[in-house]
């Protein structure tokens, strides 16, 4: 396959996240912050000429991917959605506060906080212990996780053979965790999670997944 590059966004803020709460398949609409970032991003990103646009298909990610897509001078792209790039499923703990969710997962096993235990143990490692927690084992663990993820990028592949540049709208966990396995060998740090609203760049070819840029907002020094 010719090579992909793929701006990849984290949705506008919406009324979970404003109120520091678990959104993983849970959905809530975009806060009036959250349509201002998906703006501005559109804006950032007028120029760019997208051949194919994706986003997850949850409500937050179609909605942040439409008025991107607005915004662009080459306006007529159909927005596609799937499944793959939804955000991480956290199962039982979908809706609680996540320093207390964190809280209760890590400290049986001598952690504090989700931060902690990415930084010590990996990103992981705290999916495995998130699904080992969960009294009905609902949330996603590793296996499932990247199960489902690498699909997508079959998706991506498959669905773009001549190579081309691409919009995907997707989630803060699943974006992190993206640039943490594919982006820490170029110096990319997942543990700083990406703003609403911010754009990371992969670039898709036979060899693989590589980060080429991480967590960049409109008004960020360029």
């Amino acid at each position: 396959m010719k090579p992909v590059t793929i701006d990849l966004v984290r949705h506008g803020q919406t009324y979970i996240n404003r109120y520091d709460r678990m959104q993983g398949w849970s959905d809530t609409p975009l806060t009036e912050k959250g349509i201002a970032d998906a703006k501005k991003t559109g804006h950032f990103l007028a120029k760019t000429h997208y051949d194919r646009a994706y986003s997850s298909d949850t409500m937050r990610a179609m909605n942040t991917a439409k008025l991107i897509l607005e915004a662009n001078d080459h306006p007529d792209v159909e927005l596609r959605t799937t499944m793959y790039f939804r955000e991480e499923f956290y199962g039982y703990f979908e809706g609680d506060n996540p320093a207390r969710t964190w809280f209760v997962i890590g400290k049986p096993h001598g952690f504090d906080s989700y931060h902690q235990i990415a930084e010590e143990k990996g990103f992981d490692t705290t999916k495995d212990m998130m699904h080992a927690a969960d009294p009905f084992h609902d949330a996603e663990d590793a296996t499932m996780f990247w199960g489902r993820i690498m699909r997508g990028f079959r998706q991506l592949r498959e669905e773009n053979p001549d190579g081309g540049h691409i919009l995907l709208v997707s989630h803060g966990t699943t974006i992190r965790s993206i640039i943490d396995k594919f982006g820490k060998d170029q110096g990319f740090n997942g543990l700083v999670g990406p703003r609403n609203g911010s754009v990371s760049t992969l670039r898709l070819d036979d060899e693989g997944v590589h980060v080429l840029a991480y967590n960049v907002l409109p008004d960020d020094p360029q």
